[in-house]
């Protein structure tokens, strides 16, 4: 979408949007007496904006009208990179370990293509797919294009819990998994945690995906933060124009605007 600055003002509960907007929504998964209420959350941008937050007491998720709506990941899959390789392997080498640090605390592209490839290339995100229940999601029709990986917010707030509850690295390692996420450090230290003091925002783990692609010159961004009870996604797409901060501060824009309901 071009031209001026489109502005999202999504209210929960509204029964129709006006064209061009995107609205709050609720889906119950599971089923639940009491529905997610959420406070309005209102992002101004040009291009695509999608967010979604999970409840992890209840399993409701609630966001944008177009929670479901397809972006990709950029980096923030480097998260299930590596818990793929660490559910599939009882005695990862030092090696290895020290190659997983990097690629989730520094954001290590060398690294991610190592792992894309020893989990099986697609096989390994269609395994995502499969273990985390996600239902928009799906590898880049390419081999080997690992940031390409198609998600939609809703997706990212369940691979989040995913991530969270053991599913995607297993037991042995859930914990070390999420223990480097709250580490993130340099320029993919950003999201929703930055909303949040600096006591809070260490136990939030984290993943985030950035990139100026040359094929359409937008920003593609992608962030994701969990917790013990929730877990939140955005998703953006923006003309070049607007810049990296400009993402990272929409993303925790969205944080920022939830909190008094957060659990």
């Amino acid at each position: 979408m071009t031209g001026a600055a489109l502005q999202w003002a999504l209210h929960y509960g509204t029964n129709a949007a006006p064209p061009g907007t995107a609205q709050d929504r609720t889906t119950g998964e599971p089923a639940s007496p009491a529905r997610l209420e959420l406070p309005p959350v209102r992002l101004d941008t040009e291009g695509f904006a999608s967010w979604a937050m999970l409840d992890r007491r209840t399993g409701q998720i609630a966001g944008s009208s177009n929670l479901d709506a397809p972006s990709d990941t950029m980096s923030l899959i480097k998260v299930w990179l590596a818990a793929d390789f660490l559910r599939r392997t009882d005695y990862p080498d030092q090696r290895s370990l020290n190659r997983l640090i990097i690629m989730i605390r520094d954001s290590d592209n060398k690294a991610a293509y190592e792992f894309y490839e020893r989990n099986g290339g697609r096989a390994g995100i269609e395994r995502m797919v499969e273990i985390c229940g996600l239902t928009e999601s799906k590898p880049y029709k390419i081999d080997g294009y690992w940031s390409n990986t198609e998600v939609s917010a809703r997706d990212v707030v369940r691979l989040g819990a995913c991530l969270a509850d053991g599913r995607a690295a297993g037991p042995h390692w859930t914990d070390w998994l999420l223990t480097q996420m709250r580490l993130v450090r340099g320029a993919g230290d950003f999201g929703p945690r930055a909303a949040f003091p600096p006591e809070v925002a260490a136990t939030i783990a984290i993943k985030n995906g950035w990139l100026l692609r040359t094929e359409d010159k937008l920003w593609h961004m992608a962030c994701l933060a969990v917790t013990d009870k929730w877990s939140m996604s955005v998703l953006l797409r923006y003309p070049a124009r607007f810049g990296f901060d400009h993402g990272r501060d929409l993303c925790a824009s969205v944080a920022e605007q939830l909190k008094p309901a957060l659990p």
